[in-house]
């Protein structure tokens, strides 16, 4: 049975593959949305991948996959270090949520060593790149199965 999923972004990942490359990579965002759906299939994950620079439609997202019960792959971007609006959310989830992110916080500036939500998350993936998300959808099928 093919599990829907889905894959959140929030702001500057549509600017994927121009955005600061040295640190997120060559990668543009509809690659990023390839990668994803083509690797979820090889899961049997049916995954749709929405990415937004509106933290109000973030939680929005958040609140359709609680009341879904569906799976998520988030990556938070600048919200991460913040929103607590978003961590209250997620808080509500139904299903696995994995965090994501494609460069390692903690190698990072200051102000990127805390995420508000991963407490709230059932894993986190970073510092891997694009197969960051890889390896989240790798882990939320696991999560799915057992």
């Amino acid at each position: 049975m093919t599990r829907r999923v889905l894959v959140l972004n929030g702001p500057n990942l549509g600017r994927l593959g121009s955005r600061e490359p040295d640190i997120y990579g060559a990668t543009t965002y509809r690659g990023l949305v390839e990668t994803c759906e083509t690797f979820g299939k090889e899961l049997d994950l049916d995954v749709e991948v929405r990415e937004t620079n509106d933290e109000g439609e973030m939680i929005r997202w958040l609140h359709e996959a609680a009341d879904g019960r569906l799976p998520v792959v988030v990556n938070p971007g600048a919200f991460t270090h913040y929103s607590y609006g978003m961590r209250d959310a997620m808080s509500q989830r139904t299903a696995p949520l994995i965090e994501v992110h494609i460069s390692n916080p903690h190698a990072r500036e200051e102000f990127r060593h805390n995420s508000v939500v991963a407490s709230v998350a059932s894993g986190t993936v970073a510092g891997f790149g694009i197969g960051s998300y890889r390896l989240a959808l790798r882990a939320l099928a696991e999560e799915l199965t057992d």
